[in-house]
């Protein structure tokens, strides 16, 4: 099972949600009260928070992480890693209390969806990277995923893996193809569709299926899509709307067609090479979960080191063996291209590991939901999902 199948739905952190929208004053931290003293120099730690089944592990020790091991062994850095994230809400709830009272976290490296990313850098939550000190951020970085609307120019995140919002279906047992978002609409298909349950991970993709343009989406835009979801939950065509149990009810034929992220995809094909993953004609949208240094951590030179030792090819390809999602640094398609291995080199070839330049005209970064909207939204849409 893949990491981002973790996810559970949005609507169990509806404290944290409150909080950023209802903007309070209080709670914003001034740009000079972010950094604390940096104990890099002396101290070479590191404390790195990420989600489960999120970077790679030894086939023989899972307890060991060839990639992290090599940059301790490299910088002389010790690396406390911590796999503590299992939702975005959640975790936001664990260390709001701490960022918005200008205390540590205890954390030094975090990695949050972008959405919830955009929430921290609204806040003033987390540091401004030293981008001279992160030469292969700078010179790798995938160009698509340069400067979300959230984070102009990525002064304060780094992706860590990316990957997108589209459809998977069994082609064999549905008899035909899947090409748009409409296409989950047709008769044959009533009663055999899921969405997501999170508002976050599923609007961008309906919105695309009704042409709009994602990157400046509109609150008429949002409506139309809840009210058009809304008839299709009464018409019984929408199934239900699923966490990660989507992966289980396409496995077993109980859906027919869904909303899925391109990883899990990655997975379910290596056992059922019948299930296919769509981007459709109108689009599907490209999200990234992103490294960040929260304010006041001890080690942020560390950890600048350890997001560009991230960002080396030979590296990024090495975790993208692993985690399948599409890889942040397009330069490590070339290093898995040229492996002797046939299986990692076949790795080269596959779109949602690398999407290539037509798949990539039909992907977009959805504008996040501002704090104005999200406590409206979230409620509407949880109405609709039945949250």
């Amino acid at each position: 099972m893949s990491r981002r199948s973790l996810l559970r739905a949005l609507g169990a952190g509806a404290a944290g949600a409150t909080l950023a929208g209802c903007g309070v004053p209080a709670a914003f931290v001034e740009p000079g009260g972010r950094a604390g003293h940096d104990s890099s120099a002396t101290d070479h730690t590191l404390h790195f928070a990420n989600w489960p089944l999120y970077i790679d592990t030894d086939d023989d020790n899972e307890s060991k992480r060839p990639t992290l091991d090599a940059f301790s062994k490299r910088t002389g850095i010790s690396v406390t890693y911590t796999e503590e994230i299992n939702d975005n809400d959640e975790f936001f709830g664990k260390i709001s209390p701490a960022l918005m009272n200008r205390q540590q976290t205890g954390r030094d490296l975090i990695v949050i969806s972008d959405w919830m990313a955009a929430r921290f850098v609204r806040l003033g939550w987390v540091q401004e990277m030293d981008r001279a000190k992160q030469p292969n951020v700078a010179k790798y970085l995938d160009p698509q995923l340069r400067s979300p609307a959230f984070d102009e120019g990525r002064l304060h995140s780094v992706p860590w893996q990316s990957g997108i919002t589209g459809i998977a279906y069994n082609r064999k047992r549905l008899g035909r193809e899947i090409r748009s978002t409409g296409d989950l609409w047709a008769d044959d298909l009533r009663g055999r569709v899921t969405l997501l349950s999170g508002l976050d991970e599923s609007f961008a993709l309906l919105m695309q299926g009704n042409g709009v343009d994602i990157t400046r989406w509109t609150s008429d835009d949002f409506h139309e899509i809840c009210e058009q979801t809304e008839k299709r939950v009464r018409s019984k065509h929408i199934r239900r709307f699923t966490g990660n149990d989507y992966i289980k009810d396409l496995a077993i034929g109980d859906v027919l067609a869904c909303q899925a992220y391109s990883g899990d995809v990655i997975q379910l094909q290596a056992d059922n090479p019948d299930i296919e993953f769509v981007v459709p004609e109108e689009g599907a949208e490209l999200w990234a979960e992103s490294l960040m240094i929260p304010n006041l951590a001890r080690h942020k030179r560390n950890a600048e080191r350890l997001i560009d030792h991230y960002y080396d090819p030979e590296i990024a390809a090495e975790l993208a063996t692993w985690v399948n999602y599409v890889c942040p640094v397009p330069a490590a398609r070339d290093v898995l291209a040229s492996s002797k291995d046939e299986e990692t080199a076949a790795l080269a070839e596959d779109p949602l590991i690398f999407p290539d330049d037509t798949m990539r005209q039909r992907l977009a970064i959805a504008r996040d939901i501002t704090s104005e909207e999200r406590t409206d939204f979230a409620k509407k849409w949880n109405s609709i999902v039945g949250l």
